[in-house]
């Protein structure tokens, strides 16, 4: 199979040199970085986004390209409402097909706990008055065609959408570089630059930039950063496998997925898939620093985790990966351009069988491609989103846990009003960094 299509080795679409000063600086070129930029630019703010390799080449692109409301964290769900109102906004302004297209999530049950779970959203669902439906033995057999077996029942939201993320987020990067940001690719920021408690600057590996507001949205890459500054965060990286099947015939033009299998139609008329629940888990320093966070997390399983004993080398919780460095040195971020985690062969087999064993018809189906992404997760699965108290002018956004692509444009809304000051329109205080040190219990997002 071929490889992933975004490296290193991608021409640069954004080349510097960086500017001297900016208003604001993010670290970070995914989808809440590059949207937050877009938002800021279209204010007139000048913003500076710094990617230490290209435009989405991570997470940001290698995701499920799911844009639900489904299942969502009741908190989460008020911005992915708005976000879903964003995607069609910036679609069209983008002028570039990206895919998006409102086809509808899924979520099949295979026991009596998943309908009772898919019940207790749809308390959330009615709250927020969508339009998700509990659908019957028969009604599931009706609208994802020529399963093998039947389901206990279903959970479905039709206006639900998808898009192609290796497509879209670097078309938004393109837009927001109209509106005026200034983007740079393959440029590491280094260190901060603070003085009495406040931001002043970023060491950048191609020089300074003065400015007085920085936002890490460096996904997988955050809290190694921020740690360097002493900054907290019990972010750690988990990697799945995903792969795309060639052109089939039409069984759900949109996303669905049970505890063994996930599956998403594709613009080029495949499928990707994904494993329904299972993610490795790199067990290095921060893993170990932050246990005891996760333990509810571990408990009650909503990531599916396996583990191993080390994460490759350079990984950003790699027992041997560098966790002070000066502004003038290389730094983990210049050595690993792309973080390009090969997919688990076993992984992709597993995938494949269980996707042919629900459909039997595509038994001479191929897997085109395979890849394997690095997802930032929390110990309560919801997104860090907050000012860090302890640094005038920092701000992060990071650890969206696998649900970032769809909710991307409705949270750089967010963070853009937040760096300048204005009301964001939407109770942040689930997001907020201080919950994991303030005494708070862990509160798990649902594990849907």
């Amino acid at each position: 199979m071929h490889a992933f299509p975004f490296t290193e080795a991608d021409p640069i679409q954004h080349p510097g040199p960086p500017p001297k000063t900016s208003e604001v600086v993010i670290v970070g070129g995914g989808v809440i970085g590059v949207t937050t930029a877009l938002f800021l630019a279209s204010r007139n703010i000048p913003v500076t986004l710094l990617e230490k390799g290209r435009v989405a080449a991570e997470q940001s692109s290698r995701n499920w390209g799911w844009i639900r409301k489904q299942g969502r964290d009741a908190d989460e769900l008020p911005i992915v409402i708005e976000a879903i109102r964003l995607w069609r906004q910036l679609a069209e302004e983008s002028g570039e097909d990206i895919g998006l297209t409102q086809t509808g999530v899924t979520y099949l049950a295979n026991a009596d706990k998943d309908m009772a779970d898919f019940e207790a959203f749809m308390k959330i669902a009615a709250a927020h008055d969508l339009d998700t439906r509990l659908l019957d033995v028969d009604e599931t057999a009706k609208l994802i065609t020529g399963m093998s077996r039947r389901f206990k029942g279903a959970m479905t939201t039709p206006s639900d959408m998808r898009a192609e993320p290796w497509l879209a987020v670097p078309a938004l990067a393109r837009l927001a570089a109209r509106k005026g940001a200034r983007i740079v690719e393959n440029c590491a920021a280094r260190t901060l630059d603070i003085a009495a408690g406040r931001i002043k600057g970023v060491w950048t590996e191609a020089g300074y930039i003065e400015t007085s507001t920085v936002l890490v949205a460096g996904g997988a890459w955050s809290s190694l950063f921020l740690a360097r500054h002493g900054v907290s965060i019990p972010q750690l990286s988990v990697r799945v496998t995903v792969a795309a099947t060639e052109p089939l015939p039409e069984i759900y033009a949109g996303a669905a997925a049970d505890d063994h299998i996930a599956f998403r139609r594709r613009q080029d008329g495949g499928y990707t898939l994904a494993g329904g629940g299972s993610h490795l888990l790199y067990l290095g320093p921060d893993a170990f620093r932050h246990a005891t966070k996760y333990i509810p997390a571990l408990r009650n399983d909503p990531l599916g985790a396996r583990y191993f004993p080390y994460a490759p080398s350079g990984y950003p919780d790699g027992w041997s990966t560098p966790r002070d460095w000066a502004p003038d040195s290389e730094t983990p971020f210049e050595r690993m351009r792309v973080l390009n985690p090969a997919p688990e062969p076993a992984r992709l087999r597993a995938i494949e069988r269980n996707f042919k064993q629900l459909f039997p018809q595509f038994e001479k189906a191929c897997l085109k491609v395979g890849w394997g992404g690095m997802i930032d997760a929390m110990p309560d699965v919801v997104p860090v989103v907050d000012r860090v108290q302890a640094i005038a002018g920092l701000f992060v956004a990071t650890g969206m846990s696998g649900h970032g692509f769809g909710i991307g444009p409705g949270m750089g809304r967010v963070v853009s009003d937040m760096i300048q000051g204005n009301n964001t329109g939407h109770d942040l205080s689930r997001f907020r960094l201080q919950r994991f040190y303030d005494g708070s219990p862990v509160r798990l997002g649902p594990a849907l």
